[in-house]
């Protein structure tokens, strides 16, 4: 659906939620409420609930929930034609994130559909392309060491504020050309904006977002750097100069984006790793596998959602649904789909390459796919040379946050 971020427009979709608000066109045999991202079977297991809806629910369902009413797709296949396919299932209006009606910007690029989404991807792909995440390998081991040389000898930490969160998210603001000296604060705005249970948290949270970032921007415009927030502001795709409003939410999107999902991501890995120690012995035995051992970790604890607007009206699997309904790929379970990945709970390092969808695909695929990738990757080398053998610290109680981005809150380990 063609936009003009430059003078953006908040888009004319209405949001349903509750029982109350269910179209007259969902039939009801498919309205379920299953507490997804804020239940409690949910919260007791994020993983294996996502990967039980295969046997408990059909395919495509429609979820209702005081949090917005959607409809939900588990199947691989079928995530991976909504994705693949903006035409039918636009990104316009889909993030859920409140803002200002009347200082209204677009999430850039993920609410700019083809073909102007690639005018913006242009601007920041040469960093996260795979060729130039490469050149920050060695910057990525030297932070990791760092980090590990605090507190290797210790016998203990927790793994979330000691590694699992300062390793990617300092690497983050190195390339946003942002302070390290505010990491803490930048971390708790996302995580109140992408895990509060109430819209007013999350607007308060956008609102220190965004005063914080129009003040970085206006610094960059006026002393430029290498890093991506000057990238943007002063980018001119096609001699083109971005708008105050193309500049903000470019920049808006980044930094949410970067701040919660990486490490999420870690602690789910380095809880599985600590409860299971002979696979750690696995992974050390195996170094020039290192790249397959990521993906299958990624795919059994992928973190995230997405989520989509029908922009016409279409039939998938036999379920009629209408324009301006609201659709989320549950990307954790397609990636537990069995008729696409056999034995899907199972982590199988040998397992027969097929797109996961960690990062989702097609035009809106993340930007930060191949920088995760070698963060994790190079987290795992150097934590698995200092600590190679950990569990869960005895008695600890693991806890999970309701909300979009699904990782335990604290991993206590020692050794």
């Amino acid at each position: 659906m063609a936009i003009d971020a430059a003078n953006p427009v908040p888009p004319n979709f209405t949001r349903c939620a509750g029982a109350d608000q269910i179209p007259p066109h969902v039939p009801p045999e498919l309205v379920r409420s299953v507490g997804l991202t804020t239940g409690a079977e949910f919260l007791a297991a994020p993983h294996a609930y996502k990967a039980g809806l295969h046997h408990t629910q059909p395919p495509i369902f429609y979820d209702v929930s005081p949090h917005g009413n959607a409809w939900q797709l588990l199947r691989h296949d079928d995530a991976l034609f909504a994705l693949r396919h903006p035409e039918i299932f636009t990104n316009e209006g889909a993030t859920p994130f409140p803002r200002d009606p009347d200082d209204y910007f677009y999430f850039i690029p993920i609410e700019i559909d083809p073909p102007h989404h690639r005018k913006y991807r242009n601007i920041v792909d040469p960093l996260f392309s795979p060729h130039g995440v490469m050149k920050l390998e060695a910057q990525i081991r030297e932070r990791a060491k760092g980090l590990l040389d605090d507190f290797a000898g210790d016998g203990a930490c927790e793994f979330t504020t000691a590694y699992g969160r300062p390793l990617p998210v300092c690497v983050f603001l190195d390339i946003m050309g942002l302070p390290q000296d505010m990491r803490d604060t930048f971390v708790e705005w996302a995580v109140d904006l992408l895990h509060a249970p109430d819209r007013e948290t999350m607007a308060r949270a956008m609102a220190s977002i965004t005063a914080y970032l129009k003040s970085a921007i206006a610094e960059k415009t006026a002393h430029p750097d290498e890093g991506v927030v000057s990238r943007i502001a002063h980018a001119a795709p096609d001699g083109v100069p971005l708008s105050e409003k193309e500049i903000f939410g470019f920049v808006c999107f980044l930094f949410i984006a970067g701040l919660d999902t990486v490490f999420a991501t870690m602690n789910n890995i380095w809880l599985w790793l600590a409860q299971n120690p002979a696979r750690v012995e696995e992974i050390i035995a195996r170094p020039g596998d290192i790249n397959a051992i990521v993906e299958e970790l990624l795919r059994a604890w992928s973190v995230t959602f997405s989520g989509r607007m029908l922009a016409q009206d279409y039939t998938m699997r036999g379920v009629e649904m209408k324009a301006g309904d609201r659709i989320t790929c549950v990307l954790p379970a397609c990636n537990f789909d069995p008729e696409a990945f056999p034995n899907p709970t199972a982590i199988d390092f040998d397992r027969p390459r097929k797109t996961i969808l960690a990062f989702t695909v097609g035009a809106h695929s993340c930007m930060g796919a191949h920088l995760a990738r070698l963060e994790i990757k190079v987290g795992l080398e150097e934590w698995l040379k200092r600590i190679p053998r950990f569990a869960v610290r005895p008695g600890a109680h693991i806890e999970y946050r309701p909300g979009g981005v699904v990782g335990p809150e604290f991993v206590p380990l020692m050794w």
